[in-house]
């Protein structure tokens, strides 16, 4: 009687024990980073615009900074719901980007490792919250010799059929919570690769959009250097009538060929740079540089946004893909130091097998089943070689470098907006003087230009006037270029159009339990 006692005590204890370590995981439980604390990007406060550019072909204007809170109807209605390239106001860079985010390899392989990741996670999910189940079946002819046994008596009986069929079940307790961990961590990995494809998205518009503000601008300089070298032609032909009459010396002629040669050895690069432009398109969009039938993009054809969004540094880091996806590390690291911990506890497996035996495949059921058997094994880790400590040791290490990466990227991502912020505000300053320059080498080319009519200067004057407005007007679209580069670096730094450029969304524990199958 006393034995039956303790026997229920212990069975009873047994399993509340098993129901109290099945809902427990070891290992740290992952917080997200705190906020950053600095309220802005800058080492000094920026000012609430840049400076007003006089108009000129494109590019100017003042850009405003809008802090792009919860509630600023000024912020919401920058991108109005659209994606944020859209603000440049050119319907073929709109559809360049649309194609290429449809078609770029490097998205598609970044969208094929999302599925991967999703699938290993389901993979790992079905393995875990259920029972593996495995159904055998065999049949075999045998022979029996009872002599080989020892035994003469009986004879042997003649060769028969055996028939065998069973289920079997096999499930692992997570006592301890390894396999909740790992799954944990595979739904970090896939988080991960989920915000990196963001990140990509992402970056594919903003080089699109540099890549084309590069095309328009080397287009316009090498107009803007043909027509230099064309006044600098006019220029020496004039030059060289005048020598053969004696009136200037040689030595000038040769110093002008000289200029006319090193402003026509600046086309062929800038022509390069333009084909490589074009080429480096037809890469983005998943074509061949034949096959890309690509548009002439001129800066006249884009619009400066004048309305730039601005995001708390608090709420930036909840934005930025390349942030997100360092969390999304930092998470994984946590759960793999909670899988090295689980890994030093012991392990509860049950199995059993159900089936029956018969000589004949026609009765291998008529009884039912007349086999089976059941098991319980408990693994415990005595000795090692101290390998299992060694590896929890690891996975701590690993969790601090991963918090250290993630520290990093932050720290890297105000030096982006820092740095596009900044640029924006010179970049401005510089348009804006190279416009006063170019405004200025106009009105006296223009004056000059009167003057000649008039017959009050003589036509080198007048060419000269000319090529030095050339000159500013090639250095203002240089400036013009920049600005709207790094206009679109500002996007890219603050993570702007994450929900534009949404990624397939990560399955739910629901949608993974409903769709395992075995």
């Amino acid at each position: 009687m006393l034995r039956k006692i303790r026997w229920r005590r212990l069975r009873w204890f047994s399993l509340c024990a098993v129901a109290i370590l099945g809902g427990c995981a070891v290992g740290p439980d992952f917080k997200s980073p705190e906020a950053p604390t600095a309220t802005r990007y800058t080492e000094t406060p920026m000012l609430e615009q840049t400076a007003d550019v006089p108009a000129v072909a494109s590019g100017g204007g003042a850009q405003k900074f809008v802090n792009n809170a919860l509630g600023n109807s000024d912020a919401e209605n920058i991108l109005r719901g659209e994606p944020w390239w859209t603000l440049f106001q050119n319907a073929a860079l709109n559809q360049l980007i649309e194609q290429a985010l449809a078609n770029n390899p490097t998205l598609a392989e970044a969208e094929a490792r999302l599925r991967q990741a999703q699938e290993e996670y389901l993979a790992r999910a079905g393995a875990a919250h259920y029972p593996s189940v495995d159904l055998n079946a065999q049949a075999a002819r045998e022979q029996v010799n009872m002599e080989t046994m020892g035994i003469t008596a009986i004879p042997s009986p003649p060769p028969f059929a055996l028939y065998n069929a069973s289920i079997g079940v096999s499930y692992t307790f997570d006592w301890f919570g390894a396999n909740a961990r790992a799954l944990e961590g595979l739904q970090a990995a896939t988080e991960i690769k989920s915000y990196q494809l963001e990140a990509a998205r992402l970056a594919l518009a903003a080089n699109i959009v540099a890549t084309v503000v590069r095309e328009a601008s080397l287009r316009e300089q090498l107009d803007v250097l043909n027509a230099m070298i064309a006044v600098l032609q006019k220029q020496l032909t004039i030059l060289e009538a005048r020598r053969a009459l004696g009136g200037v010396p040689e030595i000038d002629v040769q110093q002008l060929r000289s200029a006319l040669a090193e402003q026509q050895a600046r086309l062929p690069p800038l022509q390069r740079q333009l084909y490589s432009a074009r080429h480096q398109l037809a890469l983005y969009l998943g074509t061949t540089p034949s096959e890309a039938a690509l548009p002439q993009f001129r800066l006249a054809d884009l619009q400066l946004p004048p309305m730039l969004p601005l995001t708390v540094p608090s709420e930036w880091v909840r934005q930025r893909p390349d942030i997100r996806a360092a969390e999304a590390m930092l998470h994984q690291a946590s759960a793999n130091v909670g899988v090295a911990t689980a890994n030093l506890y012991p392990r509860l497996t049950l199995s059993g097998n159900f089936g029956s035996a018969a000589l004949r495949g026609t009765d291998l059921f008529a009884d039912g089943f007349n086999l089976w058997n059941l098991g319980a094994g408990v693994t415990q880790p005595l000795f090692h070689g101290g390998e299992l400590r060694a590896n929890k040791r690891a996975a701590e290490a690993a969790f601090d470098a991963a918090a250290a990466g993630y520290r990093q990227t932050v720290l890297q991502g105000f030096q982006n907006v820092a740095d596009a912020l900044r640029a924006l505000e010179t970049d401005a300053q510089t348009l804006q003087a190279r416009s006063v320059a170019a405004d200025e080498a106009q009105a006296t080319h223009q004056f000059l230009e009167a003057r000649y009519q008039l017959g009050g200067v003589d036509q080198w004057t007048v060419l000269d006037a000319e090529r030095r407005y050339l000159e500013a007007l090639l250095a203002q679209v240089q400036s013009t270029a920049d600005r709207y580069a790094d206009t679109a670096a500002l996007f890219q730094a603050m993570g702007t159009g994450a929900a534009e450029t949404k990624t397939p969304r990560t399955k739910t524990l629901e949608e993974i339990n409903s769709s395992v199958r075995p």
